[in-house]
């Protein structure tokens, strides 16, 4: 077959993958490991549960799916006429997985032997789907069950509510696996609409790493790959207005301590943003909350929040993007007002440049010490690979990121005006012993 390798080495830290532009139209990214013991495959689609409107190149209409489609996919495409791929998974001693996260789908496994078959596996059982009325009337039951099971989780519950605090319009706020409504509505045309439309091989990519050969790998894919049309899929989103929809929204499940995140809503120029912004926001989360930070301090000693669960992330994607602190706290309401009165103090005074050269080499060395582990080599490299961005040049913007970028971060970032606060709080004990 007519197909493309290119080797890509890092400069900076000397390690090397290989690109493989394949006939069938799929792109593969295998990264040896020598000295490893393990090898690591994910095989994923630029497909998630944000994908409900959508535009095919060959198509004039936009399409309107159910809201869960994606997440019911995954679930669906374990199952062949010939058996479920964990069976087959467990003859070569590989163990498995997949899911589905609000913008791509991923089927992976990890193993010390077998590592071809297992390949072919992955391949075979992802290319082939099965989808009759039965089987889809059987799985609306079980992950009918597990939305119910999710919406009795506070740290799922806590989340949702507050995307649902942030957004108005745009479909990260609703439940990757849908509702319980929305999964009744779909049929076997539905799954085969949004399979032909996202399982494109042009639309998808297969990531391995650890002790791997790259001929190997590439006799497997001639093998067992099926040949794609080259047909591109555009997302469609409504325009998310620059607000959000409320401040504070609270929920009480069982809980011992109350929950809470604090998300601060940005408004985007762009459909995503450019590697060097998320490098820079990520260097201003650590130097303001890192466990190294005087707000982490103030408030751990002051005894509002816990070690085992306060954080910060940058939480963005196709058409989003907020900041969001988490943890459990006794007054979260207070933790909110302490995390604001040190955005702006350090607002008035900018960033500290040692803290700065700390966050820049912390940051750098966490990166290059996960170029140890296979798994986390291949799962970067996939989520990285689907937002558009290259896999070392996440290293070198740590490098190259100067004071000045993470300054203009926290100028524009983090505005009090466009943060919602949400918690969840333990139950009415008295009512529960009552109701007893």
């Amino acid at each position: 077959m007519n197909t493309n390798i290119q080797k890509i080495t890092s400069q900076r830290i000397g390690d090397s993958y290989y690109e493989i532009n394949h006939s069938t139209g799929l792109k593969i990214f295998v990264y040896p490991k020598e000295n490893s013991h393990s090898t690591y495959a994910v095989f994923g689609t630029k497909y998630g549960s944000i994908d409900n409107c959508f535009k095919r190149s060959d198509e004039a209409n936009i399409q309107q799916v159910p809201e869960g489609i994606a997440h019911f996919l995954e679930h669906k495409l374990f199952e062949s006429e010939e058996g479920d791929a964990f069976a087959r998974y467990a003859k070569t001693g590989a163990s498995a997985n997949a899911y589905t996260s609000f913008d791509m789908t991923c089927y992976l496994f990890s193993c010390t032997e077998n590592l071809y078959e297992s390949l072919e596996i992955l391949l075979d059982f992802v290319q082939s789907p099965y989808f009759t009325e039965q089987t889809v009337r059987k799985e609306q039951g079980i992950i009918g069950q597990e939305i119910r099971m999710y919406d009795d989780d506070p740290n799922w519950r806590v989340m949702f509510n507050l995307l649902g605090a942030l957004y108005h319009h745009h479909p990260v706020k609703i439940d990757i696996t849908g509702t319980v409504e929305s999964i009744a509505e779909i049929t076997p045309d539905y799954l085969y609409q949004c399979y032909r439309t996202f399982y494109n091989l042009n639309n998808m990519a297969l990531c391995i790493a650890g002790n791997v050969e790259v001929d190997k790998v590439c006799e497997i894919a001639d093998k067992v790959l099926k040949q794609s049309e080259p047909v591109a899929v555009d997302r469609v989103f409504e325009k998310e207005p620059a607000s959000i929809v409320e401040k504070r929204v609270e929920q009480k499940l069982s809980v011992s301590v109350p929950l809470f995140q604090l998300g601060f809503k940005e408004t985007l120029t762009q459909p995503r943003k450019t590697l060097e912004e998320v490098i820079s926001t990520e260097l201003l989360l650590y130097i303001l909350a890192s466990d190294s930070s005087l707000l982490y301090r103030r408030l751990l000693d002051a005894g509002l929040i816990n070690e085992a669960s306060f954080g910060v992330e940058y939480f963005e994607g196709p058409g989003y993007a907020s900041i969001i602190f988490s943890g459990e706290s006794k007054d979260p309401d207070e933790v909110k007002k302490q995390i604001c009165q040190e955005i702006v103090q350090v607002r008035e005074k900018g960033i500290d440049p040692i803290a700065f050269e700390r966050a820049k080499k912390a940051m750098y060395g966490r990166n290059v010490a996960g170029l140890n582990s296979s798994e986390n080599i291949a799962n970067s490299m996939i989520s990285l690979f689907f937002a558009g961005r290259e896999f070392f040049s996440y290293l070198d913007a740590i490098a190259k990121a100067d004071i000045e970028q993470v300054n203009h971060a926290l100028r524009t970032q983090l505005q009090e005006d466009s943060c919602a606060l949400s918690v969840v709080n333990p139950l009415d004990t008295a009512k529960e012993n009552i109701n007893e």
